[in-house]
């Protein structure tokens, strides 16, 4: 092969010249860019699939983050190589940087590359594929982005190092520019901290719902950024609210709730008030006895208020579960039972009338329909 190789760079010389003899190594370069880059796209199918038979958090994320920065590492080493070729033969000033193009293209790609391995990996520590236990999709989120906004930041001084730039000088100004950048962005300063202490403290995570009495705020949280909040409501409106309003105010979080309370008045007429410590006894014995009901919470059945039109028993328990839509079956059934009792015991469910008594009754004249 290599005979090989001598034989045709002596026929390229006795064709062009000694000269042009940089043309032919400018050509071999690019062939064999050409083909490295098709053997590592077929290698890196092949290492693509064989992660995809196992479900590893980490070695996923480094597959599908490798598949294009490598190829464009290949090829753009491949190029900057061959222009660094024709600079050494050329007066072009252009062809002269390409060591400074070739350093910068190396920390584009290192960036880009780590970049995609933390979301890749962040997407994947959330997975309930990859884990038993997923990571909470809060702290993955805060984690990533600090994590690639410091490889970016790195990346850009590297990048101007590289480019005959001072870091020293470049931090130095950021230092002073910093001091006016502060005042003039105070309040998305305040934002940016408020995120902070949102993802440091916690008082609510994505998927959570939220609503506070303070402000008309009330939905599902769909994301926490650096400097706004978005809350998509119940009826379907994305909300945008920046961070540092919730260093001012309540927020209230039904959703990390233990369980959920059913508390109602049912009130009965005063002729059966001597039914009403059967019913009160009867109504405990079946919230007790409900299996969604739990009964090592608190749980209250008591004959509670003489009304204007009702003699008033009040029942106040909780629930097993916190699901909206399954806690308000549970609260029908036990409301249907609950009348059912009243019924059982000859009883009704008063509702609010009036009574006039006459003390000498009111005498009424026959009225002859003959005449």
């Amino acid at each position: 092969m290599e005979q090989f190789w001598l034989q045709l760079k002596q026929l390229y010389v006795d064709g062009i010249g000694e000269k042009n003899l940089w043309i032919m190594d400018i050509f071999i370069v690019v062939l064999l860019t050409l083909v490295v880059a098709a053997l590592l796209s077929r290698f890196l199918v092949k290492l693509e699939a064989k992660s995809q038979n196992t479900k590893n958090v980490w070695d996923d994320a480094l597959v599908t983050a490798l598949q294009r920065p490598a190829k464009w590492f290949v090829w753009g080493f491949g190029i900057l190589t061959a222009a660094d070729m024709a600079g050494e033969n050329s007066p072009s000033e252009l062809l002269q940087s390409i060591e400074n193009l070739r350093q910068l293209g190396v920390v584009v790609i290192v960036a880009w590359f780590v970049n995609g391995f933390i979301r890749r990996a962040e997407a994947n520590l959330v997975s309930p594929e990859y884990s038993h236990k997923p990571m909470d999709k809060t702290t993955a989120m805060a984690l990533g982005k600090l994590l690639r906004i410091s490889v970016i930041i790195t990346a850009v001084l590297v990048g101007l190092q590289s480019l005959g730039y001072s870091v020293s000088g470049v931090l130095a100004f950021g230092g002073i520019g910093g001091i006016a950048v502060g005042f003039a962005a105070k309040d998305l300063l305040a934002n940016f901290f408020g995120g902070l202490m949102i993802y440091l403290d916690r008082p609510f995570a994505v998927g959570d719902w939220v609503r506070s009495p303070d402000k008309n705020i009330e939905g599902t949280v769909e994301d926490i950024g650096w400097r706004l909040t978005r809350i998509r409501t119940f009826d379907k409106r994305p909300l945008y609210v920046p961070n540092s309003t919730f260093t001012q105010i309540s927020v209230e979080n039904p959703s990390r709730m233990s369980n959920r309370r059913i508390y109602e008045t049912v009130g009965i007429r005063y002729d059966d008030a001597h039914k009403m410590e059967a019913i009160v006894e009867e109504v405990k014995a079946m919230l007790i006895a409900h299996e969604a009901i739990d009964s090592n919470n608190t749980l209250i059945v008591n004959f509670n208020a003489f009304a204007s039109s009702s003699l008033d028993f009040f029942v106040y328990c909780f629930t097993h579960t916190t699901n909206w839509v399954l806690f308000h079956e549970i609260k029908q059934d036990v409301l249907l039972k609950v009348m059912a009792i009243v019924e059982r015991h000859g009883a009704e469910c008063a509702f609010p009338t009036s009574t006039v008594h006459i003390p000498n009754g009111i005498n009424v004249p026959l009225v002859n329909h003959q005449a």
